[in-house]
C-alpha cells in the first residue's frame, strides 16, 4: 500500500542525496519519473506493521508500528521530557497508561544496559520491566549512541509492548489538552492483515475505566524486599511500596539506610518494630489515590505515631487523604522533567520530573495538621505539603529526578536529617 509520493528535480538529487533519515522511517522507493524529476514512493512501514489509536472521543490516528503486534487499552497521557525514555517507560507509575512522546525524536540513543549499576540497581531503569500499555511518538528513530545495547524496537519487542510511530503527536497533545485525559486502544499487526475498527470499539467500551482500576495490586511486590547500603547502615527505614521507582530506592542508598520494602497493603508500623526502623516512605504509584484504603488506613496509623515520614507522588497523596484531606483528577496531569514549582516558605522556584494525575484538594487543607509547602508555578496545584507538628513531609513531584533534573534531591537530605532527630524517639 502507497502511504506517500514525493517529487524531487534530477539536479537537486545531483547535489543533495535523499535524506538517509528517510528509510528509517519507511520503506523507500524510486517508483518513475516525471519529465526532469525522480518520483519516490513511500510505499510501507520499515517494520512492516501498522498502528491504529482510537480514542474515547471517536478520534481515530493512524501510523506506522514498532515494538511487539498487539492490542492494549489504557488511559491515553503524554510526557514532556525530550530525553529518559528507558526510565520514564520503566516507571510503575505508568501502568495502565498509554504515553504519547511530545518531543519529536524518540530512540537516538537506544536503550542502556541493565549492568550498568548503582548501589546494585540499574542505573537507568527504574524497574524491571516496561509498564506503560502502548507507547505513541511522533518518529521512531535508530540509536547511535556508545552504551546502547539495543535499539528502542527491539526492547519493546522482547517486552510484549506495542509502539506506534509516524503520528502527528503535536495534533495529539493539543487534542487531549483541549479534551482532557481518556481511554484509548492502540493495535499494532502486520501490514498485510485487516483490523476491523468496530472491534476495537467495543473493545474500548467493555473496558475497565483506569479511574476505577486498582493499579498498586499489579506493581507491589508480594513479599518484603530488603536493601542493603555498602558499608555499615546508618538507619532502617521502611518503603510502602506502591510501585517505587529505584531512583527513590538509590537516594535513600546513597544516603546509607538500610531499606526494607513492603508490599502496599502491609501495616508499616509492625515492620518498624521487627526491623528497628525509624522513618517511613509512602512511595509513587499508578491510579486513583482514593482506592487504597488499606494503605490510607497504615498512613493514618503512621501519622498519629508521629514516625518521621516522606510521601512522594502518590505516597503524598495518601497520606494527605489520611490526614482528611480529599484529592481530585487533573484534566491532563503532570508528566515530564521540567515542571517547576515553588517553595511557599522561601519563594524560591527549581525545576521537577513528575507524573501524576491526581491532585491534593487546597480547600480540603483546613484541620488535617498539614499547611502548604510547594505549588506547581504553572497552575498554582499543591505540589508539597509540611506537618506543622510533626516530623512529616510530603512532595508531589518526584526529588530522586530518574531522568532529571536533581533540582530538589535536597528533599532525601531533608528526610534524613528528620530521621536523625526524631526517628530513635519510636
Amino acid at each position: 500500500m502507497q502511504l506517500l509520493s514525493i517529487v524531487f528535480s534530477k539536479y537537486y538529487l545531483t547535489y543533495y542525496p535523499l535524506p538517509e533519515w528517510w528509510k528509517n522511517l519507511y520503506v523507500v522507493d524510486e517508483c518513475g519519473f516525471e519529465g526532469l524529476a525522480v518520483k519516490y514512493c513511500l510505499k510501507r512501514c520499515r517494520r512492516g506493521l501498522r498502528g491504529l489509536l482510537l480514542l474515547e472521543d471517536g478520534l481515530l490516528v493512524e501510523g506506522c508500528g514498532f515494538g511487539s503486534p498487539g492490542i492494549r487499552v489504557g488511559e491515553i497521557v503524554f510526557t514532556t521530557g525530550m530525553v529518559g525514555y528507558p526510565e520514564t517507560l520503566t516507571d510503575p507509575s505508568f501502568c495502565g497508561q498509554i504515553l504519547v512522546a511530545t518531543h519529536p525524536l524518540i530512540g537516538n540513543y537506544g536503550v542502556p544496559s541493565r549492568s550498568i549499576l548503582e548501589h546494585g540497581l540499574p542505573s537507568h531503569y527504574e524497574s524491571d520491566r516496561i509498564w506503560v500499555e502502548a507507547f505513541i511518538v511522533s518518529f521512531e528513530t535508530s540509536p547511535s549512541h556508545w552504551a546502547s545495547s539495543k535499539s528502542l524496537h527491539e526492547w519493546l519487542a522482547e517486552e510484549g509492548v506495542p509502539g506506534i510511530s509516524n503520528v502527528d503527536t503535536r495534533m495529539l497533545v493539543k487534542h487531549i489538552r483541549d479534551k482532557g485525559v481518556m481511554m484509548a486502544v492502540a493495535a499494532v499487526y502486520p501490514e498485510e492483515n485487516f483490523l476491523e475498527l468496530e472491534y476495537l470499539r467495543k473493545l474500548l467500551e467493555e473496558s475497565e475505566h483506569y479511574n476505577e482500576a486498582y493499579l498498586v495490586s499489579r506493581v507491589s511486590p508480594r513479599k518484603i524486599v530488603i536493601h542493603e547500603p555498602g558499608g555499615n547502615a546508618r538507619r532502617t527505614v521502611v518503603v510502602v511500596d506502591c510501585g517505587v521507582k529505584y531512583g527513590i530506592l538509590r537516594e535513600l542508598l546513597k544516603r546509607g539506610f538500610r531499606v526494607v520494602r513492603i508490599p502496599y497493603n502491609e501495616d508499616p508500623i509492625k515492620y518498624l518494630h521487627e526491623f528497628n526502623a525509624c522513618g517511613v516512605v509512602f512511595s509513587n504509584g499508578p491510579g486513583n489515590p482514593e482506592l487504597l484504603s488499606d494503605t490510607i488506613r497504615s498512613a493514618r496509623a503512621v501519622i498519629e505515631y508521629g514516625v518521621p515520614s516522606l510521601g512522594i507522588c502518590l505516597g503524598h497523596q495518601i497520606l494527605a487523604i489520611a490526614s482528611g484531606a480529599e484529592t481530585y483528577k487533573l484534566k491532563y496531569g503532570h508528566r515530564g522533567q521540567n515542571k517547576p514549582c515553588m517553595c511557599v516558605e522561601r519563594s524560591k522556584c527549581f525545576v521537577t520530573s513528575q507524573n501524576h494525575g491526581f491532585a491534593v484538594d487546597e480547600n480540603s487543607l483546613d484541620e488535617t495538621g498539614f499547611k502548604l509547602w510547594m505549588i506547581n508555578v504553572d497552575d498554582r496545584t499543591i505540589e508539597g505539603l509540611k506537618h506543622s507538628s510533626k516530623p512529616i513531609i510530603t512532595v508531589q513531584f518526584h526529588p530522586e529526578g530518574s531522568p532529571g533534573p536533581l533540582d530538589s534531591s535536597w528533599i532525601f537530605d531533608m528526610f534524613t536529617g528528620m530521621v536523625e532527630k526524631y526517628g530513635d524517639a519510636l
